[in-house]
C-alpha cells in the first residue's frame, strides 16, 4: 500500500504571488465598498440639497403666496408644482397649509389629505431634511415654511425618491466596478510577472529550501581550505572565503574594495583583472605560490568572475628537491656508466698481466673521488647544501660546465638554525646555480663559482657564472615571476629566480644581482641567522684551506679530511664537474 505523497511546500515564487493576489483582492474590494457608500452618501446629500433648493424657491415664489391668499390655492399651486417638479428633476413638490393639509400633490388623489412626514420644526421657522416613507416611498425630502410678513402660512415639500438616488449611484457602481476589475486584472498581471522573474532567480525553491541553500553555503565557503574570490562586474569583491583571505594576505573588510587596491603582485593582479578565462595559472605573492583559476559568471552581460585559488607552495619546493634529486640521479647514471669503463680498464690491464698499472689506475680513481667529496664536505659540511652541491656538480657536469666552490666556503654543520628550513635551501642555491648554469653553458670556460659562508649579518650564498650577465636596467625585472632570456617551453619560463625572492623574503633576506669579476652575473642571497653573533668572519687561512666559522661564531679552525691527513695547499677545480 503506498502511501499519500505529501504535497511539496509552494515555492517563494508561489507564496509570494499568492499572498501579492490576496492583497491586490482586498484592497481593491475594500476600495470598490468605501466608494459605493461614499458615493450613496454623496448622493443623499446632493439630493437633500437640491430638494431644500427646490422647496425654498418655492417658498419664496411670489406666485405661491397670491395663490394662497385665494378661496381655493388648489387650483393655481397644483399646475405651478407639477411644472416646478418637471423642471427641477424631483419626484414630488407638495404645499401645504400649517396644518399638513396638501394643497398640491402628484396624485391628485391625494389632494386634501393630511401630510405623511414631519413638520413640526417648519411650524417652528427651521427648514430641514429627512429620509421618510410616505405616499410614493421612501425619499429624501426637505421641509421650509411659507412666511407671509412673519407668519408661516404654509408649508412647502420637495424630495427625491430613494430609489432614484438607488439609480443615480448604481450606474456610478457599474463604472467602479470595471475600474476594480480592471486594476485587479493589472495587479495580477504584475505580480505574476514580477513572481515569475523571481520565480526563476529562485529557482523554483521555497523558503525553507532557500535557508538550507543558505546554511550550506556558508558552511561550505568556511571549510574549503582553497581560496575563494568572486568579483562583480566592476571587479569588486563580492565574496571572499577564509582560505582566500590567508592566500592571498589580506584582512579587513575587504568586501566592496576593487581587485586593484588589494595591495596585490601586478601579475596576479592582472590576472584577476582580465576578462578571459586563467586556467591552473602560476602566481607569487610575497609568500606563497598559488595556482590561479578564473572563470567569467555571465548571463547576457557579464556579472563577474569566479576566482579559484590553490597554495602549491609547498608541492613547488617539492618539485624542486624532485628535479635536483633526479638530475642527481642522472648524474649518478653517467657516473656509473663511466665507472663500468674505469672497471673494464682496470680488468683489462690485469688481463694483460699489468696488475701493477691496474693497481695504481684504481688507486688513483679512488683518492680522487674521496678527495673530491672530502673537499665538499670540508668546505660546507652542512649536509643539504653539501649534498646540493654534488649533486648540482655532477649536473654541472653532464651540460660541459665547470662548478667550483671558492676558498672562502666555510658552513659548520648544525650552524643553520631550524626556522631556516633545508627547502628554502634548496630553493635559493638550487635555482640560483641551475639559472648560473644555463647561464654559463655554451661559453668559453664555462664556469660557475659557489661562495656559502656566514657572517655577522648571517648566511651569505653567492653564485657567479661566466655568462653574457644582467643588463642594469632588468636587474629589478629578472627576479620577476616570468621574466627570462631564453625561450618559453610547456611550462613557461622566469620561475626559478621569482622563487628565489620569493624563499628570500621569506626570511627577511637580501637579493642582489651585480656583474661578476670574470664577466657575468654574480647573484647573492643573504638570510639572517639569530644565532650567528656580531663577530666578523674569520678569514681564511693563507694556505688555503677553508675556514668554517663555530657555532659562536667565535673562531675558525682548519677543516681536516676525514683520513686527517694534512690540509692540501689549495683546492683544484674539480676535473669532470666534481666540486
Amino acid at each position: 500500500m503506498r502511501l499519500p505523497r505529501v504535497p511539496r511546500p509552494r515555492s517563494l515564487a508561489g507564496q509570494l504571488f499568492g499572498m501579492q493576489a490576496v492583497l491586490i483582492a482586498v484592497l481593491v474590494a475594500g476600495y470598490a465598498v468605501f466608494t459605493y457608500v461614499s458615493d450613496r452618501s454623496q448622493a443623499e446629500e446632493a439630493a437633500g440639497r437640491q430638494a431644500m433648493a427646490v422647496a425654498g424657491a418655492v417658498a419664496d415664489s411670489p406666485s405661491v403666496h397670491d395663490a394662497i391668499r385665494t378661496a381655493d390655492p388648489t387650483e393655481p399651486l397644483q399646475p405651478y408644482a407639477l411644472q416646478v417638479q418637471r423642471d427641477t428633476d424631483v419626484d414630488f413638490v407638495t404645499i401645504m397649509d400649517p396644518r399638513g393639509i396638501r394643497w398640491t400633490h402628484p396624485d391628485e388623489t391625494l389632494i386634501g389629505k393630511h401630510f405623511l412626514g414631519h413638520i413640526g420644526p417648519a411650524l417652528e421657522g427651521r427648514s430641514f431634511t429627512e429620509t421618510y416613507t410616505g405616499s410614493l416611498g421612501p425619499s429624501v425630502r426637505a421641509v421650509t415654511p411659507i412666511r407671509d410678513d412673519g407668519r408661516i402660512v404654509g408649508l412647502v415639500s420637495a424630495g427625491i425618491k430613494v430609489e432614484a438616488i438607488t439609480a443615480r449611484v448604481q450606474d456610478q457602481v457599474t463604472a467602479l466596478i470595471g475600474v476594480a476589475a480592471g486594476a485587479l486584472a493589472l495587479g495580477g498581471l504584475g505580480t505574476y510577472v514580477i513572481n515569475a522573474r523571481l520565480r526563476r532567480s529562485t529557482h523554483g525553491m521555497n523558503a525553507a529550501e532557500l535557508s538550507h541553500m543558505h546554511d550550506y553555503h556558508q558552511a561550505a565557503l568556511h571549510a574549503v581550505r582553497e581560496g575563494l574570490l568572486m568579483l562583480d562586474g566592476q571587479f569588486k569583491v563580492a565574496l571572499i572565503n577564509d582560505g582566500g583571505r590567508e592566500l592571498l594576505g589580506v584582512g579587513g573588510d575587504v568586501v566592496g574594495r576593487s581587485v586593484a587596491d588589494l595591495g596585490l603582485p601586478a601579475p596576479l593582479t592582472g590576472a584577476l583583472l582580465s576578462a578571459e578565462p586563467r586556467v591552473d595559472e602560476v602566481h607569487l605573492t610575497a609568500r606563497r605560490v598559488l595556482v590561479v583559476n578564473t572563470s567569467p559568471v555571465s548571463g547576457g552581460e557579464r556579472r563577474g568572475t569566479v576566482v579559484t585559488l590553490r597554495d602549491v607552495t609547498e608541492l613547488q619546493s617539492l618539485m624542486g628537491e624532485l628535479d635536483s634529486e633526479r638530475g642527481f640521479t642522472l648524474a649518478l647514471r653517467s657516473q656509473a656508466h663511466e665507472a663500468a669503463n674505469r672497471l673494464h680498464t682496470v680488468v683489462s690491464l690485469i688481463e694483460l698481466g699489468r696488475a701493477e698499472e691496474a693497481v695504481d689506475f684504481a688507486t688513483a680513481e679512488l683518492e680522487l673521488a674521496q678527495t673530491l667529496t672530502d673537499q665538499v664536505v670540508a668546505a660546507v659540511s652542512e649536509p643539504v647544501l653539501a649534498a646540493l652541491l654534488l649533486g648540482k656538480a655532477a649536473q654541472a657536469n653532464e651540460r660541459g660546465v665547470e662548478l667550483v666552490v671558492s676558498q672562502d666556503s666555510a658552513i659548520d654543520d648544525g650552524l643553520l638554525p631550524d626556522s631556516l628550513s633545508a627547502r628554502d635551501l634548496v630553493t635559493v642555491l638550487g635555482n640560483l646555480i641551475d639559472n648560473a648554469v644555463d647561464a654559463a653553458k655554451g661559453t668559453v670556460g664555462a664556469r660557475v663559482t659557489v661562495t656559502a659562508y656566514t657572517d655577522a649579518d648571517g648566511l651569505v650564498l653567492r653564485v657567479a657564472d661566466t655568462g653574457s650577465g644582467v643588463a642594469p636596467a632588468h636587474a629589478e625585472a629578472v627576479f620577476q615571476r616570468g621574466w627570462s632570456t631564453k625561450p618559453s617551453g610547456p611550462g613557461g619560463r622566469g620561475l626559478g629566480l621569482a622563487l628565489v625572492r620569493q624563499a628570500v623574503s621569506r626570511h627577511d633576506g637580501t637579493l642582489t644581482v651585480t656583474e661578476a669579476a670574470g664577466g657575468g652575473a654574480e647573484f647573492e642571497a643573504r638570510l639572517p641567522l639569530p644565532t650567528v653573533s656580531s663577530a666578523p668572519r674569520a678569514a681564511a687561512p693563507e694556505s688555503g684551506t677553508p675556514a668554517v666559522v663555530s657555532r659562536a661564531g667565535a673562531s675558525a679552525v682548519p677543516v681536516r679530511q676525514r683520513d686527517d691527513r694534512p690540509p692540501e695547499p689549495a683546492r683544484p677545480a674539480l676535473p669532470g664537474g666534481d666540486v
